[in-house]
């Protein structure tokens, strides 16, 4: 299995004049020589420089004490998670899923090869724990690809310990800059030999053409698709996420394909609905998918929050094993389904298909307009909708019936937040608020069809707790407790409504 660390470093240009004294560096109590390593890495990426263009880097290096499969993803300036895999002579399997969202169904090729001769010095504290680590590199760089050339330099890398303070950084820069040395005008090494081993007429990287048409919006459509390509970045770059089952990114990526889908609708008369129709209908599919994981989580914490809550004196039987179980069983069926899913040909045409979406996009006669007239129109339209879904749901006798169409308007709210998040650049104010409000009504509704969930899971839970000769008890007192939260939800809502309209009647 690979390892992840998270990488904290800073680079620095370097002109042969090796490194100043950094015992002076507050906090630094030595400097320790660890000698000269000798590093081979060779670099892979599309034709089309797909991963460089997302700043990611793929390698397989040999040499020094981790050799092996790198891949790193970008966190924030200087800092990235890095993967590691035992050194193999092809690329792991894992590694390759997780930049299949970005690669798909191109081919990985070697482009770069980087020979470095580092030399290493070790900051350590008065307790000899080390602070960062500080190399200078002298680098060759060879370009593997038809028409490549070669460079070379020299470069002073600083990373820092594994849960250092990343204020340290800033104290030997400090350092560095009273002795002339500057920050590194690149990102890293990987970007500054594709740079300058680059051949002379240089096919234009992945992102630059799938973005050529990004700039400041300044029409309707420009605006539109300026939300819809982020929204395509997102399913992208959360796509590794998903299969590390980092925290929250199933469900950053769901609330992704519903924004993509749902702006689909709302602006119809800016993108050609008889295009996006069929996309749509694809991200929905991915939405499910992907709920069924989330639907889980969300239910396990909040079944478990209310246990919590339940005097031990009023826990008949073994609930919190039974819950326990029935969410892991759930969890892994889940886990093992998406994965499928990401891996699918289905998921990557869909990718595909938002490339071409976005590279050639179906606008219709209103995108040319400027923004503010037919963006407005579209989410006045979503908002009077909700407006007429939740007064029904009012009007409805508690039931089965108000249940279905509290859902439903909660479904329609989602659609008209995500119109107005689209719409703040061109709207502005009216636009963010409405967005807070839209929220608020979400999380409302939200709450509402939760404690739906949350009942028919516990009828469920009884039933096999039943069948198994254990007291339905419980579970029975949780079930009561989610119908007076659900009626909580109905008793303010009419209120919370009239506040809403009047907040948005200058929409």
């Amino acid at each position: 299995m690979a390892d992840t660390k998270r990488e904290i470093e800073r680079k620095y240009e370097s002109e042969d004049s090796g490194l100043p004294d950094l015992t002076g560096v507050a906090g630094v109590a030595a400097v320790l020589d660890k000698g000269v390593t000798h590093l081979d890495a060779t670099y892979y990426d599309t034709a089309d420089e797909r991963l460089a263009a997302s700043s990611v880097t793929l390698r397989r290096r040999t040499g020094g004490s981790d050799a092996g499969w790198h891949l790193k993803f970008p966190v924030a300036p200087g800092v990235r998670d890095e993967i590691q895999a035992p050194l193999s002579e092809t690329l792991p399997g894992d590694l390759a899923g997780l930049v299949r969202s970005r690669v798909r169904h191109g081919e990985l090729l070697p482009v770069v090869r980087l020979r470095s001769e580092r030399d290493v010095r070790h900051l350590v504290d008065a307790d000899g724990r080390l602070l960062a680590e500080v190399s200078v590199d002298a680098v060759r760089a060879d370009r593997l690809t038809a028409g490549g050339g070669e460079a070379q330099w020299t470069e002073i890398e600083v990373e820092l310990a594994d849960g250092g303070d990343p204020a340290f950084l800033d104290k030997v820069e400090k350092r560095l800059r009273k002795a002339g040395i500057r920050p590194s005008a690149s990102a890293s090494k990987l970007a500054r030999a594709l740079a300058e081993t680059a051949p002379y007429k240089q096919t234009a990287p992945y992102e630059e053409r799938a973005s050529a048409s990004a700039g400041q919006p300044e029409t309707a459509g420009d605006h539109v698709l300026a939300y819809v390509r982020a929204q395509r970045d997102a399913i992208v770059e959360l796509d590794p996420a998903v299969r590390r089952d980092a925290e929250d990114s199933v469900h950053s990526m769901r609330v992704a394909t519903r924004r993509l889908r749902s702006t689909f609708k709302s602006y119809g008369e800016i993108l050609d609905r008889t295009v996006t129709d069929p996309v749509g209908d694809e991200l929905k599919w991915l939405a499910g998918e992907l709920g069924l994981d989330r639907d889980r989580e969300v239910l396990t914490e909040r079944l478990t929050a209310a246990l919590d809550e339940v005097p031990a004196t009023l826990v008949r039987g073994p609930v919190a094993q039974r819950l326990h179980t029935w969410a892991r069983t759930e969890h892994g069926g889940a886990r093992g389904r998406l994965i499928g899913v990401l891996d699918s040909r289905r998921y990557l045409a869909l990718l595909d298909t938002l490339d071409a979406l976005i590279a050639d996009p179906p606008l219709r006669k209103a995108a040319g307009k400027k923004s503010r007239k037919p963006i407005a129109k579209a989410v006045k339209k979503d908002f009077r909708k909700v407006a007429g879904l939740v007064e029904r749901a009012v009007e409805l006798e508690p039931g089965t019936d108000r249940d279905v169409a509290i859902h439903e308007a909660r479904k329609k709210t989602k659609r008209a937040r995500y119109a107005a998040e689209a719409a703040r650049p061109a709207l502005g104010k009216p636009a963010k608020d409405l967005v807070k409000s839209m929220k608020a009504l979400q999380n409302l509704l939200g709450e509402h069809q939760d404690s739906v969930m949350a009942r028919q899971a516990l009828r469920e839970l009884s039933a096999v707790a039943h069948a198994a000769g254990e007291s339905a008890f419980t579970y029975g007192l949780l079930h009561e407790r989610e119908e007076q939260r659900a009626v909580r939800v109905e008793t303010e809502l009419p209120g919370f409504w009239d506040a809403i309209k009047d907040g948005a009647a200058g929409l």
